[in-house]
C-alpha cells in the first residue's frame, strides 16, 4: 500500500499500521516504532514531525490505495449495475487482502487524530465520489429511487462492512455466494424496480 513511498517512509507507515491494530494508538510511542522499524528516532522526525503526522499520513496513504484499487471495478467498460457489483466486489476484495488497512481506515475515520485537510485529501482520491456519481448515474436513469446518493452509498457500504468484521471475527463464513447475495440485497434496496414491484 505504500509503494509510492521511500523505503524509510515505507517502513514507519508499515510499522505504524501494525503496531497500531496490535496495540492502540496511545500505546504505540516513537520509542517503539523505532525498536520495531528499525529506523533511528533521528530519521524518523527527518520525515515526520510527530506520531499525529504519521497517523495523517497513514490515513491519507490508506485512503488513496483503497481509491485505486475499487476504481479498478468502477472504471470498468459495463452498464450500471456491472459497475456497481465490480465496486462493491473490489470493496471487499480490499478489507479481505488488506484487512490492516481496512481495520484502521474503520477505526479513525471518524478520530480527532485525522485533521481535516487529510480527510479532503483522502476523500479527493478515494472511492466514495465515483461510486456516488454511479449512483447519481443510476438515480437520472430510473434505475434508482430518488435519494441522496452519498447517503445510500455509505448505507451500503456499512452493510459490507458488518460483513467483513463478522468475517474476521469468524463469526460467520463470508463466501462469494455470500458476497454477491450481499450486493444483491443492496441493489434491491435502492431499485425502482424493487420498489414498484412491492
Amino acid at each position: 500500500m505504500f509503494e509510492q513511498y521511500h523505503k524509510v517512509q515505507q517502513a514507519i507507515l508499515e510499522t505504524t499500521l501494525r503496531l497500531i491494530n496490535q496495540k492502540e494508538l496511545q500505546a504505540t510511542s516513537m520509542a517503539l516504532l523505532a525498536k520495531e522499524s528499525g529506523v533511528s528516532t533521528g530519521n524518523i522526525y527527518h520525515y515526520f514531525q510527530s506520531k499525529e503526522d504519521i497517523i495523517n499520513e497513514l490515513y491519507k496513504a490508506i485512503v488513496y490505495f483503497s481509491g485505486q484499487f475499487v476504481r479498478q471495478g468502477l472504471d470498468k467498460e459495463g452498464s450500471i449495475r456491472e459497475r456497481f457489483y465490480w465496486g462493491w466486489e473490489k470493496v471487499v476484495e480490499f478489507g479481505r487482502q488488506y484487512s490492516q488497512g481496512f481495520q484502521f481506515i474503520e477505526q479513525y475515520s471518524f478520530s480527532p487524530y485525522i485533521h481535516e485537510n487529510a480527510k479532503q485529501e483522502a476523500i479527493a482520491g478515494g472511492w466514495c465520489d465515483p461510486m456516488s456519481k454511479l449512483y447519481t448515474e443510476a438515480i437520472e436513469q430510473q434505475l434508482f429511487i430518488n435519494m441522496d446518493p452519498k447517503l445510500m452509498v455509505q448505507l451500503h457500504y456499512g452493510s459490507l462492512v458488518y460483513a467483513l468484521k463478522g468475517h474476521q471475527l469468524s463469526s460467520f463464513v463470508l463466501t462469494n455466494q455470500t458476497v454477491q447475495t450481499t450486493i444483491q440485497i443492496c441493489w434491491n434496496s435502492v431499485s425502482r424496480q424493487a420498489s414498484i414491484d412491492q
